[in-house]
């Protein structure tokens, strides 16, 4: 009884939906082209990242080499787009990783994506207000802060803000109205604003380099010292612990580590493209392409603007909250932080308007799955309104930096499960809609395992178990090709995941032992080796296994190495962020544990359709995960 009863629950939480691919024709309420989608991408990731984060990482975590720093995000990010972009080809649905997730790993990791992902919408919409009001109190000289922190200071250092943060809360208020207004009204604010965005990062980018000085990139230990020795800038004085050692890369390779988690920051929102699928005219093509090129366009622009901002000022001279417009007083270019604070407020405002839009059709899609509780299902103008209540609060407490490398753990875990799930797609057989046809497949399975060679003894069945690991008996995926690459990669086909494990243990060993490692300590260096090869090993296993020929209009190249290295790219950036980070992630995975198991696990919509006797026709995934279009 108790064998049943676990058997059944471990059941719901590998429940997987069953895929259909999409079809050529678009919905009746397409309307958004490559160019829109790209515009969307563009402006709902160039935004704090470019005008705000990059000041505050070259001044605390890696001065100059704060290019290298967003080098590495965008190296990481591009190999996750890479992996959404085949998905939005395969499926060109509205809920994302979710989505993805919900197809191949199954509900409990759905749940996960899901909840992670609001994580960072949530925050990342609180992260955009603040830095917003940043910008815009120093275009009032800073008399909106001063003002502020005088009547509603809230004396609780290294926990809230210095003071309650009314602009944030009244803009994250404002547009909500707008959206609520209707999705064709924001795309068009979205697009002007992203337009703006890009004259303004060129104009920063080509007077950087016209007034920068090489020299920066050369500073010394002493120049520091002298700089801060009578600087009142208590920010530096008390963050930059130690000292920077000067050069390139003042607080050396760890510094750019922590400075590349942090970065990663910069390049959320490409995913928000894949969550207007039904909006798309041609989404098989258009998504794909239009997440690569907006990644490219974003990619350059923080290079660009990270170079030109460390070349025109030494890095201890970086303003944090307001960067781009004080460096241009730096190079005696006044009139000219009046063009860039603008741009500034433009770019996060269209950043702003992409988090906002995504959060209530992803947290609607969950309800509507049943994962999340019903009541969120009334109506899209209700969430909007409802979901700015959190992000607003939050940016009225909550400094910036405080908020950027939480959400840099919840995305780069909910990435890493769409990496896992274009892994495992890749080499299943094709997935049939119908419950009748599923019922089939399933009959077929079973006198498939009776007449198997696997039940004429033990011996038997190892030896062709070993065989189909390096010489599959087939050229294209099978059930079993299929479970012997879910066995390599997925989390949840027995207990735990060969492939992540390694790769985790192999991340920490390098994030906390790194020097260790590679100075040659024996015990330590055996240890990473084994777990290379061990790795290598899987890696070949799934490699030999044969790959789904459906033809898409674009497909990760390299399986599965690129997105194993991705993988383990996405994992040792988590390893970088603080313990304090850690512990309210954790906080936020037990509030998410609760629903689910409370709730999601008893009303998910698969569940009840068990229940149900099967649907005469298929029914196709945009409408079982989001009928939210016609409500």
């Amino acid at each position: 009884m108790l064998h049943q009863y676990v058997r059944q629950f471990s059941q719901k939480l590998v429940h997987r939906r069953p895929l259909e691919v999409g079809a050529e024709s678009e919905s009746p309420e397409a309307h958004l082209n490559t160019l829109d989608l790209v515009a969307l991408g563009v402006g709902r990731t160039l935004g704090a990242g470019v005008y705000i984060l990059v000041g505050a990482v070259a001044k605390v975590r890696a001065g100059p080499a704060t290019v290298i720093c967003f080098l590495m995000a965008g190296l990481s990010c591009v190999l996750s787009g890479l992996c959404y972009a085949e998905f939005g080809a395969r499926v060109p649905g509205s809920s994302s990783a979710y989505l993805y997730s919900y197809i191949t790993m199954g509900q409990l990791c759905a749940f996960i994506t899901g909840w992670n992902l609001i994580l960072s919408l949530v925050i990342g919409t609180a992260c955009i207000a603040r830095a917003w009001s940043y910008t815009f109190d120093s275009l009032t000289g800073n008399h909106i802060s001063q003002g502020l922190e005088g009547t509603f200071s809230l004396h609780m250092p290294y926990f809230l803000a210095t003071y309650a943060d009314f602009v944030a809360l009244g803009l994250v208020l404002l547009l909500t109205g707008v959206l609520v207004l209707g999705a064709r009204e924001s795309t068009l604010v979205n697009k002007v604003f992203t337009g703006i965005n890009i004259l303004v990062l060129s104009f920063i980018i080509l007077s950087g380099f016209i007034k920068g000085d090489l020299h920066n990139w050369e500073l010394t230990e002493q120049d520091y010292k002298l700089n801060a020795s009578g600087s009142t800038d208590i920010y530096s004085l008390e963050r930059l612990d130690p000292l920077g050692s000067g050069g390139f890369m003042p607080f050396g390779f760890e510094g750019i580590l922590h400075g590349a988690a942090t970065c990663f920051y910069a390049f959320l929102g490409f995913d928000s493209i894949a969550m207007r699928g039904e909006e798309a005219l041609n989404p098989q093509h258009s998504i794909p392409f239009s997440i690569m090129i907006s990644l490219f366009i974003c990619f350059l622009a923080y290079f660009g603007v990270s170079a030109a901002l460390t070349l025109m000022v030494p890095y201890y001279q970086i303003q944090p909250k307001s960067p781009l417009p004080q460096a241009f007083l730096h190079v005696g270019w006044g009139p000219a932080r009046y063009v860039v604070a603008v741009g500034t407020l433009c770019a996060l405002t269209s950043s702003l308007l992409g988090t906002m839009f995504t959060m209530p059709w992803l947290i609607y899609a969950m309800a509507k799955d049943g994962l999340l509780f019903q009541g969120l299902l009334l109506t899209l103008s209700l969430p909007h309104l409802v979901y700015a209540i959190t992000p607003g609060v939050m940016a009225l407490l909550f400094e910036f930096m405080d908020l950027v490398d939480l959400v840099s753990v919840g995305t780069l875990l909910a990435y890493s499960l769409v990496i896992f799930s274009v892994l495992v797609l890749r080499y299943q057989p094709y997935q049939i809609l119908s419950k009748k046809e599923k019922t089939e497949d399933k009959i077929e399975m079973k006198s498939e395992i009776e007449g198997s060679p696997l039940g004429s003894g033990p011996e038997a069945g190892t030896s062709n178990i070993l065989k189909s690991l390096w010489f599959p008996p087939s050229t294209i995926p099978t059930r079993k090709s299929g479970q012997i690459v879910y066995g390599c990669s997925s989390l949840f086909s027995s207990s735990l995941t060969l492939a992540v494990l390694l790769l985790t243990i192999l991340s920490l060993l390098l994030a906390q032992w790194s020097s260790q490692v590679f100075s040659g300590d024996p015990g330590l260096t055996t240890v990473a080796v084994l777990l290379l090869l061990l790795i290598t090993g899987v890696t070949v296993i799934i490699w030999r296994q044969p790959q789904d020929p459906t033809y898409l209009y674009f497909k990760v190249p390299a399986l599965p190495v690129l997105p194993l290295v991705s993988i383990f790219v996405n994992i040792y950036l988590m390893m970088q962020t603080t313990s304090g980070t850690w512990a309210l992630f954790g906080i936020w995975a037990a509030i998410g544990s609760v629903i689910y198991f409370g709730y999601g696990i008893r009303h998910s919509l698969e569940e009840n359709n068990e229940q149900q006797p099967p649907a005469s026709t298929s029914q196709t995934l945009d409408k079982n995960i989001l009928g939210a279009g016609s409500s």
